[in-house]
């Protein structure tokens, strides 16, 4: 049987990371392993590269993941977020909110 709801994305996560950060490889791949299971949209922002500098809030917390509409023009700091160790059933939880929002 085909969903329709399969063929639009409704969530985005937008994976906050720096370098080096193990902490970073480990919840990316949390995050790579929902994206086999979900449909997403997936954006990664370095806090420490120029022209991030909004981001720098994260600097001494990454990772952090927020979690929006995929149809939200941006990510904000309002946006529901994971930060530092996360499961996937905690980032599917956030997904399941986000999309019944």
């Amino acid at each position: 049987m085909f969903r329709a709801s399969s063929m639009l994305l409704q969530c985005r996560i937008t994976f906050f990371t720096r370098s080096p950060c193990s902490l970073c490889d480990t919840a990316k791949a949390v995050v790579q392993n929902v994206k086999a299971k979900r449909d997403l949209e997936y954006h990664e922002i370095n806090v420490m590269e120029p022209g991030q500098e909004k981001w720098k809030i994260y600097e001494f917390d990454t990772p952090v993941i927020h979690i929006d509409k995929a149809a939200a023009p941006e990510t904000t700091t309002s946006s529901l977020k994971l930060m530092h160790r996360f499961k996937e059933d905690e980032v599917i939880k956030l997904m399941d909110e986000v999309e019944r929002s």
